[in-house]
């Protein structure tokens, strides 16, 4: 069943789990992802990236999210990652995306808020979510991150009437180990002056217990993953590939990647307190 990200997440908040946005690059692992979901009784948000985006054009992404989520026996949310403009949004709304992230987080406090705000009014008149971000979450090997301060926090939620708060309290995109976990002080200062569910980019560098206790115990209610998925589904392939050198069929092989990639979704569900939940 397709749902809005309003939908999956206020239960989670109010029940101390989170919901895996998972990040999608292909109908094989969209596909695992909402097998694994229904599997473990979770809601599921399938997120398109601006990599995933320039790959291919939103309007299939919107679609092909659409038709696993129409099917699902669990809630699924369209959700568009990162999108940049105003223009990001209306495309992502009218190729029927559920939800809209605009990532405003490299312009100044005020411009930032200005963008958000018009996007989360687009996409509520369309009965849609919006997500937006504050602080600036870097890239393992590449940008530096800013945390977000607290108090800009609350001005930005109450300004822009997101859906969710996306924060930066020491996560990074695309790292491929567990770090040294986030910083537990600043998420509690964010906590009191926020009453929005809060959003961590950057999941797979969290370390597992953390994220458990976090979605148990915080107002982050929606953990980003991504490259630790990527990884199993890298490892799948390529085994598939060894296993039979002559083999050529796309289809074939690719299929050999879907039940690793759905062992390793079911295990991100249960890492968040997701399972059974619906």
């Amino acid at each position: 069943m397709i749902a809005t990200l309003a939908e999956v997440l206020g239960p989670a908040l109010r029940d101390g789990y989170a919901v895996p946005g998972l990040v999608c690059l292909g109908w094989e692992d969209a596909r695992a992802y909402v097998r694994a979901a229904e599997a473990e009784r979770a809601p599921l948000i399938l997120q398109a990236g601006p990599g995933a985006r320039a790959h291919m054009p939103v309007a299939v992404w919107g679609a092909m999210f659409r038709a696993l989520g129409e099917a699902a026996s669990v809630p699924v949310v369209a959700h568009l990652d990162h999108g940049l403009t105003v223009g990001d949004a209306r495309a992502a709304i009218a190729a029927g995306f559920t939800s809209v992230m605009i990532d405003g987080s490299a312009l100044p406090l005020e411009q930032n808020i200005h963008l958000t705000a018009e996007v989360a009014a687009l996409a509520h008149a369309a009965g849609l979510s919006c997500e937006g971000e504050l602080g600036v979450v870097g890239y393992a090997g590449g940008k530096a991150s800013t945390g977000t301060d607290p108090d800009e926090a609350a001005r930005f939620a109450r300004e822009t009437g997101v859906d969710a708060l996306a924060v930066s309290v020491g996560n990074v995109h695309l790292q491929q180990d567990a770090g040294q976990g986030l910083d537990l002080a600043l998420i509690r200062r964010i906590e009191a002056v926020t009453d929005v569910p809060l959003v961590i980019h950057g999941g797979s560098g969290v370390p597992v217990d953390q994220r458990a206790m976090l979605a148990a115990g915080s107002r982050i209610a929606k953990f980003n993953v991504g490259t630790e998925l990527r990884m199993a589904f890298g490892a799948a392939l390529r085994e598939a590939v060894a296993r039979d050198p002559a083999r050529f069929d796309r289809i074939a092989i690719l299929r050999d990647t879907e039940e690793p990639v759905t062992e390793a979704a079911r295990a991100v569900f249960r890492g968040m307190g997701a399972s059974n939940r619906v």
